[in-house]
């Protein structure tokens, strides 16, 4: 039987091994730190956002036209001129009021649909489709829904429904200045409360059953149950949902500019919609630009604003 036996290195040859191999971080190359897979994603972000942003920047310093005239550097005129311009800020106000409208009945309405479904499991499915579904439809469609719905005529169906109740019919859902902006909101909510009432219904399936039995067995009631530990376990989700529904809000355009094109008389009318019309109506691209950014701004100051409160809620339900 041949017998092996082990050459055991002397300290010498292993110090000379060791300062022979390389660091292993030298001998990395740049794939191994994941750069291979996320260059085409930083690729797309430069092309197709950063680079925008840049070139938008320089242009809303120039008065360049559309039509190829112009393109002169002018400084901070044109942000100079917006702010002292009336249609800018009342289609700012128009953007606000939406948002202000929307928000609360989003955000209300989608917590108690969710409230709704977690307690009838046995319709849950139904509840989840009734509500989601109109969400995957696209804003021409939704829009050319209720404008058919709300048409001022005997054609539309709100005016016979309250036809069949007595009550006058004719109603300018779109065509008057009080309930305009009414109309549209209401399109909104009806469109767009499924993503919100899905978001509180995955964050109360995440609530532990055991929190809602000490609760019972200590002789808390329903009321009791919703105070004390649902809705404090939904102030995260209820953040997260009201900043996206703001800044969802603010940029609205395609419900609006289908619905009523910005009218009765501009009352309607959001900033993006201003944008759109000073840019490829008016052809003053440099001055829609800085109207652009003065909005951009506005939203990034809404969204710090935002996080900060969000943040100081967690730290105070700790």
């Amino acid at each position: 039987m041949t017998t092996t036996t082990a050459t055991v290195p002397t300290p010498d040859e292993t110090a000379r091994t060791a300062s022979a191999t390389p660091p292993v971080s030298v001998r990395r190359k740049w794939t191994e730190h994941g750069l291979m897979f996320v260059a085409p994603f930083f690729l797309v972000y430069g092309l197709f956002l950063l680079w925008p942003l840049v070139f938008g920047v320089g242009m809303s310093l120039t008065d360049d036209n559309i039509t190829g005239s112009g393109g002169q550097f002018i400084g901070f005129d044109n942000y100079v001129e917006a702010l002292g311009d009336s249609n800018v800020w009342s289609s700012l106000w128009n953007t606000v009021w939406f948002t202000v409208l929307s928000t609360v009945p989003l955000v209300v309405m989608g917590l108690v649909f969710a409230l709704l479904a977690h307690h009838l499991r046995w319709v849950q499915w139904l509840w989840r489709l009734t509500w989601f579904a109109p969400f995957l439809l696209p804003s021409g469609v939704v829009s050319l829904l209720f404008m058919w719905v709300i048409y001022p005529s005997d054609f539309g169906f709100a005016d016979q429904l309250l036809a069949e109740f007595g009550l006058h019919p004719g109603i300018g859902w779109l065509t008057d200045t009080r309930y305009a902006m009414l109309s549209i909101v209401l399109t909104t909510v009806w469109w767009t409360v499924g993503f919100n009432f899905l978001l509180y219904l995955a964050a109360l399936q995440s609530i532990p059953q055991h929190l809602y039995e000490a609760a019972e067995l200590d002789g808390a009631n329903g009321w009791q149950r919703l105070t004390r530990i649902t809705l404090p376990m939904l102030r995260r989700t209820t953040g997260v949902v009201l900043v996206l529904q703001v800044l969802a809000s603010l940029k609205v355009f395609d419900q609006i500019y289908i619905m009523t094109s910005g009218g009765p008389d501009n009352s309607t009318r959001p900033i993006l919609q201003y944008v759109y019309q000073t840019g490829f109506t008016g052809y003053r691209i440099g001055y829609a630009s800085a109207v652009s950014y003065i909005f951009f701004a506005l939203i990034v100051i809404v969204s710090l604003v935002q996080l900060r409160l969000s943040r100081r809620s967690g730290e105070e339900s700790r």
